[in-house]
């Protein structure tokens, strides 16, 4: 099978982190992914939710959702809608999720940092460019609350990226757009760490059932796409000596 854009099974798409795009959030960054790109801003403010107040611990959640034209055809918002869909719902709960695992919430103190993750244009992976635009415009605002004197270095206890694969007619890939995961047999969603461990791992058989040799593969194949992701976002944050002592 012949990708649509010309890729190899294993390569991920043109991926960058634009920071500071927007001028006022703690941090701010355009994650693309191809044709994908994802609005993530972070937000620091000096509250946390009831159950964490007195606890002298900090929070981490997130926000998600796709501007009108972000799909060849018209999406309602979901203000005129009534409340938010369930997939939006779901995928803000995933990005919230994955990226409290990284940090350190008691250095925080009661503080909240809402990461909103607005999609801008949408060609499949916009939950896993979420998730890795997220993650570099949190470290900025870490970086902000650190300047602030807040904490001595970043409370970060490992990177985090995420990546899409599938099965599609058969073949393993990484990475789908939307035409390859609209018609792909098995979807599955990847979120690792820089050392290759796990956060969450998504994944079902759409149109077929998937053996545990093809599980295998598609985890190899997603482990490569992190990798990458991983390097591009280094690459981005551009971090300097001691900045993360612990990695």
């Amino acid at each position: 099978m012949t990708r649509t854009d010309g890729r190899a099974c294993d390569e991920i798409r043109p991926v960058s982190f634009e920071r500071g795009y927007t001028r006022y959030a703690e941090g701010s960054v355009l994650s693309t992914f191809g044709n994908t790109k994802v609005l993530c801003t972070a937000t620091v403010e000096d509250r946390v939710p009831p159950f964490l107040k007195g606890t002298g611990s900090g929070w981490v959640t997130a926000e998600y959702a796709m501007l009108p034209r972000a799909t060849s055809t018209r999406t309602a918002r979901s203000t005129r809608q009534g409340g938010q869909d369930g997939r939006s719902m779901e995928i803000q709960r995933l990005v919230g999720r994955v990226l409290r695992s990284c940090v350190v919430l008691d250095a925080l103190g009661e503080r909240t940092i809402t990461l909103d993750c607005d999609v801008i244009q949408a060609d499949g992976g916009t939950r896993t460019a979420a998730v890795s635009g997220s993650f570099v415009a949190l470290v900025d605002a870490l970086r902000t609350m650190r300047d602030r004197g807040i904490f001595p270095h970043l409370p970060i206890r490992f990177l985090v990226s995420a990546v899409s694969v599938g099965k599609v007619q058969g073949i393993a890939m990484v990475d789908l757009c939307y035409e390859e995961d609209s018609i792909a047999e098995v979807d599955m969603n990847l979120v690792m760490n820089h050392n290759g461990d796990y956060i969450e791992v998504q994944g079902t058989g759409e149109k077929n059932i998937f053996t545990p040799v093809d599980l295998q593969v598609l985890l190899a194949l997603g482990l490569s796409g992190t990798v990458a992701i991983t390097a591009l976002q280094r690459e981005a944050l551009g971090f300097v000596k001691g900045e993360l002592p612990d990695l």
